[in-house]
């Protein structure tokens, strides 16, 4: 098929101008697949979005329940935190509960990496390394980005640029560096034109070399390195070792191991006890958001090894008071990211189910799955070469990656829209399902995340299949919609 477009942004300034007709056509979809008004706003494709939480299960409900009127130490709640992850992850092993996964991360960086604020002389700077990977403006966004090319790789990417913005989460004297992955390509894409990594095709032991290299080259300052803990071949973690782990993020323990700096994973979108094992990734430290797929309340988990957390749980305060008590919860310098009583409970609840109950979680996800392909193979045959649809035990959750649709050698592929359309409400994806009443998952970069914990799961987390399958379809239809106007159809 020829393309009446010669170039990507005119294919994208044509989606733009067209938004309006397909609206109004996603719309009428949504009446026709029987999206009816009790299910609009109250059902979607994610565990847990920035604006919409996830429900919660009845055991961590009932347990914030009977909280809310005991009398009951943070500490207590604290060291069952702590006994949980020692009981799944060894007594070489600790835990942090923070009030989200983004205060863990600023926590980690801050207590890990930045150098001391205190003495007398001249301050030094430390570097930290991160790769040029998806969702970077999370773990990547707490130091000054190296090389200066890079400076305005996150600027709008999640919150308005300036220093009360994204930048405002930079650390004093740390810097960034930024290492693009080996195999991966860059090319800008989007109503918000901007590049959009595509990790699909990521060489992991290049990759690696070329993070060898740069970290031989800033030796001197290096302090940390950080990656993500998803294990999706559309995030770049798709080769594995005979364990099923990732060979990326294995060789960056390696790496970190040899120059005696912490390793921090963002697994933001992962189920701890049942998900990516940080004993087999070698990761210093993990973080969490708990409320995207364990039915915890909105509060962030890191755990890790036990002595970058003794760091860590003194700077929340909850490592031991000053007369050298082991049983603590006090002020320190990070008590504002102090999760409250209520939010101890539900984690600690919900972290005890995941250890005494992980099959019914992993029996929603996987009937997911199945519901995924069937109403994936619904899409119009000419529409479903070139797509990755892969399951993810750590995240919960299945990716679905289209990026490859640009390699059928036709001059476009699916439509594929940029972080920085997602944040300025420019991703069709996400805009269109939003239109038919459903609430949008992740999608940008040519990678969609779909994931139990919106409306589609009952009180004791078991899977509904009727609202489940109306949002498939309703993401499936605005894809074919959106691709019909972008002459594929």
């Amino acid at each position: 098929m020829t393309s009446k477009w010669q170039f990507r942004y005119q294919l994208y300034s044509a989606l733009q101008a067209a938004a309006p007709a397909i609206y109004a056509e996603v719309r009428q979809a949504a009446v026709d697949l029987g999206i009816s008004p009790g299910y609009t706003g109250q059902i979607g494709l994610t565990g847990a979005i920035s604006a919409n939480h996830g429900f919660l299960r009845r055991g961590v409900a009932e347990a914030m329940h009977n909280a809310a009127r005991t009398v009951i130490s943070s500490a207590v709640l604290d060291e069952g935190i702590r006994e949980v992850v020692k009981q799944v992850y060894g007594d070489d092993y600790d835990a942090a509960l923070v009030n989200t996964c983004e205060a863990g991360l600023m926590l980690s960086y801050n207590t890990l990496c930045m150098p001391p604020q205190m003495g007398i002389g001249e301050g030094y700077r430390g570097r930290t390394i991160a790769m040029y990977e998806r969702f970077i403006h999370h773990h990547g966004a707490f130091g000054r980005p190296f090389p200066p090319h890079y400076k305005d790789i996150i600027a709008d990417q999640g919150e308005t640029a300036g220093e009360l913005g994204l930048q405002g989460k930079r650390s004093a004297n740390l810097d960034t560096i930024f290492v693009k992955m080996a195999g991966a390509d860059y090319t800008a894409h989007g109503i918000k034109y901007y590049p959009c990594p595509d990790l699909l095709h990521t060489d992991a032991a290049a990759t690696l070399a070329r993070l060898r290299l740069v970290a031989e080259r800033h030796a001197f300052e290096l302090v940390g390195i950080t990656s993500l803990g998803y294990d999706m071949p559309g995030y770049g973690y798709g080769k594995k070792d005979a364990n099923g782990t990732p060979i990326l993020q294995k060789g960056i323990a390696a790496l970190a191991a040899d120059y005696d700096i912490p390793y921090i994973i963002d697994n933001a979108w992962g189920a701890p006890v049942i998900g990516a094992d940080i004993r087999k990734l070698g990761g210093d430290v993990m973080i969490y958001s708990m409320d995207k797929v364990t039915g915890s309340p909105t509060c962030g988990l890191i755990i890790g090894r036990e002595e970058p957390m003794v760091h860590i749980r003194r700077a929340i305060g909850i490592h031991g008071t000053r007369p050298g008590a082991l049983l603590s919860h006090g002020k320190a310098a990070y008590v504002a990211l102090d999760p409250g009583k209520e939010a101890l409970t539900g984690a600690l609840a919900a972290l005890r189910l995941l250890q005494s109950e992980p099959e019914v979680p992993i029996k929603a996800f996987e009937r997911l799955h199945e519901l995924v392909l069937e109403e994936f193979d619904a899409l119009p045959a000419r529409l479903k070469d070139g797509w990755h649809i892969y399951p993810s035990y750590n995240a919960l959750a299945v990716a679905l990656n289209y990026s490859d649709t640009w390699r059928r050698g036709e001059p476009f592929g699916i439509p594929i829209f940029s972080v920085e359309d997602m944040y300025a409400g420019t991703s069709l994806i996400q805009s269109c399902v939003a239109q038919m009443g459903i609430l949008p998952t992740i999608a940008f970069d040519g990678d969609i995340m779909v994931s139990n914990g919106l409306g589609n799961l009952d009180e004791d987390g078991n899977l509904l299949e009727v609202p489940t399958r109306l949002a498939l379809r309703g993401l499936f239809k605005s894809i074919e919609i959106i691709a019909r106007y972008a002459g594929l159809l």
